[in-house]
């Protein structure tokens, strides 16, 4: 990540980078892959949206910026197989960039996001960022685990819901 130019971060088996259009079908079975409790508004509907045109869209009309969320490129396989990267959303109103990340199922369990996200904080380290936040579904125990690799702590909670569980507000001063 740098200055508003493209964005690339290489670690020993993943590149981040920014994403293609060409790669739409792979942010499309994410979110058909994602868990029934997780809000409607980030799940497929029941119109079939948003489309594959929907998430060509969204990447073509995407620049590249200090923070988004990159493609992560499995480097031996050539694939993409998720995202990692910051988001500019902070509920507690601090103007403090999120931690996101996202992987396919087939490839869980395998490191991958953590091996990404250590990368995102070395980047945001040595851009001047002092703390980060991340918030997680409280039924998600491996991206909590995540989490806690990492150093985050978990600072909050919000919006008990008891169909879709409870989001978990963490933080790591960097």
């Amino acid at each position: 990540m740098n200055d508003g130019t493209e964005i690339v971060l290489e670690t020993q088996r993943l590149l981040l980078r920014p994403w293609r259009v060409a790669e739409a079908g792979i942010q499309r079975e994410l979110w058909t892959e994602r868990d029934p409790r997780v809000p409607p508004h980030r799940r497929i509907n029941a119109d079939g949206r948003p489309t594959l045109a929907d998430f060509e869209e969204a990447i073509g009309s995407n620049q590249p910026t200090t923070l988004g969320l990159l493609a992560l490129e499995r480097r031996v396989e050539g694939d993409v197989v998720g995202y990692c990267g910051l988001l500019e959303s902070d509920p507690g109103g601090a103007a403090e960039p999120e931690l996101a990340f996202e992987l396919l199922q087939r490839v869980w369990g395998r490191g991958y996001a953590t091996e990404a996200s250590e990368a995102v904080l070395e980047w945001a380290r040595t851009h001047g960022h002092e703390r980060l936040w991340a918030s997680v579904w409280d039924w998600n125990a491996a991206s909590r685990r995540v989490l806690a690799k990492l150093a985050f702590t978990e600072v909050g909670r919000l919006d008990p819901d008891p169909e879709r569980g409870t989001s978990l507000i963490t933080t790591l001063r960097l």
